[in-house]
C-alpha cells in the first residue's frame, strides 16, 4: 500500500493522537490511583530535599533555593506520567505475538503511528497526571513562580520534547524484541536508568559539574525530566534556558532518526526470515 501524502498523513496523525487520548481516558481508576501515588511520593521526596537544603551552608544546594527545590519535586512527580518514562511495552508485546506484521501493512510507518498515539497519551496525562501533583504541592509548600514571560511557553515546549525523547528511547528498547524476542531485560534496564539519570530521584545539578555536563551531552535522560523542571523554575539565565531546550530538540531528532533506522533494519530482517 502506498504511503499517504502530506495532507492525508497529517489528518491520520491527528486522528491517531485523538485515539491515543481516548484510549487513556478510559482508565479512570488507574489515573486516579496513579495521581494519588505520585502525590504521596511527592511529599516524601520534597521533605528529603528540603532537609538537604536546610543542612546545606547558605541553604542553596547546587544553586536551588527551598521554593525551587519544592517546585522541582512536584514538577517531577507530575512529569513522570506526562513524558511516559516507563511502562510502555506495546511494540515489544506485538513483536512477541507476531501482531506487528499487521502494523507493517498500514500506510503509516510504525514509528509515526506509535508516536502519534503517544502524543495523545501525553495530552491526557498533562491534564490528569500533571495538574493534581502541582495543586497538592501548591497547597502544602511554597512553590516558585516563574518571573520571565517566556518561561511558561518554553516549559510547555520542553515538556513536549521530553515526551518525544522518552518515546524514542522506549521505542528503541522495545525494538530489541525483533532480535531478542523477549525485551524485558532492556526495558528493565531502561526503567532503572531513566529514573536515576533523568533527575527524578534528585536534581542532577547535585552531582559534580563534569558528571552533570556528561549526562546532559552524552545521554538523552536529562532531556526527559531534568531540563523541563529546570526551565520552569528558572534555574538558569534566559540564554542557557533556551540552550537546554535546543539540546532536547537535538536528542529528539537523533532518537527519532534512530527509531526509523532500527525499524527499517528490523523489517528487512522479518522479510529475510519469511515473516
Amino acid at each position: 500500500m502506498d504511503r499517504l501524502d502530506a495532507r492525508e498523513g497529517m489528518v491520520t496523525f491527528c486522528a491517531l493522537a485523538r485515539s491515543g487520548f481516548r484510549r487513556w481516558s478510559t482508565y479512570r481508576q488507574a489515573t486516579i490511583a496513579g495521581a494519588f501515588t505520585n502525590i504521596v511520593f511527592g511529599f516524601l521526596r520534597c521533605y528529603v530535599l528540603l532537609a538537604v537544603a536546610a543542612a546545606t551552608a547558605g541553604g542553596l544546594p547546587a544553586g536551588y533555593d527551598a521554593a525551587q527545590l519544592a517546585t522541582y519535586v512536584w514538577v517531577g512527580q507530575g512529569l513522570i506520567s506526562v513524558v511516559g518514562m516507563w511502562g510502555w511495552t506495546d511494540l515489544a508485546d506485538r513483536i512477541r505475538t507476531g501482531e506487528v506484521a499487521a502494523d507493517l501493512l498500514r500506510p503509516i510507518p510504525p514509528v509515526v503511528t506509535y508516536l502519534a498515539t503517544d502524543l495523545g497519551r501525553f495530552g491526557h496525562a498533562l491534564l490528569t497526571r500533571f495538574v493534581p501533583p502541582m495543586v497538592a504541592g501548591a497547597i502544602f509548600f511554597p512553590l516558585y513562580v516563574p518571573q520571565r514571560a517566556a518561561t511558561v511557553p518554553l516549559f510547555v515546549l520542553a515538556t513536549l520534547l521530553g515526551c518525544v525523547v522518552s518515546f524514542g528511547g522506549r521505542f528503541l528498547v522495545n525494538a530489541t524484541a525483533y532480535w531478542l524476542f523477549d525485551a524485558r531485560g532492556p526495558i528493565g534496564l531502561w526503567t532503572l536508568a531513566s529514573g536515576v539519570l533523568a533527575g527524578l530521584y534528585f536534581p542532577l545539578r547535585l552531582l559534580p559539574d563534569w558528571a552533570a555536563v556528561l549526562l546532559y551531552a552524552a545521554t538523552p535522560f536529562p532531556s526527559m525530566l531534568q531540563i523541563p523542571a529546570d526551565v520552569l523554575i528558572e534555574r538558569d539565565g534566559p540564554a542557557l534556558q533556551a540552550g537546554l531546550v535546543v539540546v532536547q530538540a537535538v536528542w529528539a531528532v537523533l532518537l527519532l532518526v534512530a527509531c526509523a533506522l532500527v525499524q527499517r533494519r528490523a523489517e528487512r530482517r522479518l522479510v529475510v526470515q519469511g515473516g
